[in-house]
């Protein structure tokens, strides 16, 4: 991913039954990160960045319905996500 000139790996967070995927990017010198979740569909993809801490929103593709379901899904896990971001992903944590 390119963002304001640079680019960032995305970390991947959770892969879903019918192959929806979340990822994030690591934590940027500003202090947010963002959230991407895509999903296949028949036609390619749709897909949803939300920018952490501010939760703001780009929807390509999803309902409402789904919208407010991801919109609770980033709510519930973003403590973990920001923690992830910062530490360099799953790969970089350690069991406690």
């Amino acid at each position: 991913m390119v963002t304001e000139g640079r680019i960032y790996m995305m970390y991947p967070y959770m892969t879903f039954s019918d192959d929806t995927e979340v990822t994030h990017s690591p934590l940027r010198d500003n202090g947010t990160v963002n959230v991407y979740i895509e999903t296949p569909t028949d036609t390619g993809f749709k897909s949803l960045t939300c920018t952490l801490p501010e939760y703001t929103w780009e929807n390509n593709g999803y309902s409402e319905d789904e919208l407010r379901h991801w919109k609770e899904y980033v709510q519930n896990n973003a403590h973990i996500i920001m923690e992830l971001a910062r530490d360099g992903g799953f790969a970089n944590t350690t069991a406690v």
